[in-house]
């Protein structure tokens, strides 16, 4: 299958740098607003093709798959194009702000009969199917804390008065869409939609959530998760139960689990996989349900995604963190 990328940021880089990897894709072509860009960056990773127009790639009969890596606010009107044009769409996290976006995209994707998903590499790693698997081990469930707090070097820049897409709310950034939805995948794909999720957040001068603390509601225990994009912690996450506690390394990442008894106290390994790109999970996976027209697991995956999206935003409305993209209409 032939793909081209939306974006020419350092995110993007890695992508293409792991579908080189995976062997999945043919990398054919770029897409910038600038032409120059786009130009530069399909020289740089062997693709022939360079698009500055939005509705040339999407007409282009060259692309069969575009993985989109835009600012969150434009995913909507991009991905939409790209799905009336014919192509599949892989689009980074957050896929869209809210639910209304999710399923006009997803109405238009069926119409065209091609594949919507969204980009999120956590829940695709061999431990986190591990953890999942051996999930009933703990028992009953009483609590959950899961953690990715993260300093961003572009707060530094935020404090020099240089506001980047991250910190925008009118890029739709800030620390819950770009770090809490990893630790939410977590808890959605692991204990399903929460019965309420509520969210504090650590606001900066712009209005925008530096960092915040995420409760989920569920019948028998509470998961709160924790993000920041203002501070720094290597600390673990932690699912607890009666029976025993699962513990492992980041919700982003999840390449280590551990097993700690709840009589012994004792602390054992499970699994460990650690490899440099991680992404490479999630374009296999990706791939394998295009190429096996797998649409039970599609829409497996697909509804996952909109469990996520609905509870991050039952949560932002329930503290008022709106963006502009919640005012429109759809």
């Amino acid at each position: 299958m032939r793909l081209a990328t939306i974006g020419t940021s350092k995110i993007t880089q890695q992508f293409v740098a792991a579908i080189k990897k995976t062997g999945r894709f043919d990398y054919v072509g770029a897409y910038s607003r600038s032409g120059e860009k786009a130009k530069q960056f399909a020289n740089r990773f062997g693709a022939d093709l360079s698009f500055s127009s939005l509705e040339q790639l999407a007409g282009s009969q060259a692309v069969d798959v575009v993985y989109c890596a835009s600012p969150n606010s434009v995913h909507f009107e991009q991905v939409v194009t790209l799905l009336k044009g014919g192509k599949h769409v892989l689009c980074e996290k957050p896929i869209f702000v809210n639910l209304k976006e999710f399923d006009e995209a997803v109405r238009i994707a069926d119409a065209q009969h091609v594949y919507l998903i969204e980009a999120i590499r956590n829940i695709q790693t061999p431990v986190f199917k591990k953890l999942k698997q051996e999930l009933p081990r703990a028992g009953q469930m009483r609590s959950a804390v899961l953690q990715l707090i993260q300093y961003s070097s572009r707060y530094d820049q935020f404090k020099q008065g240089k506001i980047t897409n991250i910190f925008s709310p009118q890029f739709a950034g800030g620390a819950l869409e770009d770090l809490g939805i990893y630790p939410t995948y977590v808890a959605v794909a692991l204990f399903g939609e929460p019965q309420d999720a509520v969210y504090e957040p650590v606001r900066l001068t712009n209005g925008i959530d530096g960092s915040g603390t995420l409760v989920l509601r569920y019948p028998d225990f509470v998961c709160t998760v924790l993000c920041s994009k203002i501070a720094h912690s290597d600390a673990p996450s932690e699912i607890h139960g009666e029976k025993g506690t699962f513990r492992f390394n980041n919700p982003s990442t999840i390449a280590r689990l551990e097993w700690i008894d709840a009589h012994e106290k004792q602390v054992t390994p499970v699994a460990e996989h650690f490899v440099a790109d991680d992404k490479i999970f999630e374009i296999r996976h990706f791939a394998d349900l295009i190429e096996q027209s797998d649409r039970e697991a599609y829409l497996k995956l697909r509804a996952l995604s909109r469990s996520v999206l609905k509870t991050m935003e039952m949560a932002r409305k329930q503290c008022g963190l709106l963006f502009p993209s919640d005012h429109a209409p759809r």
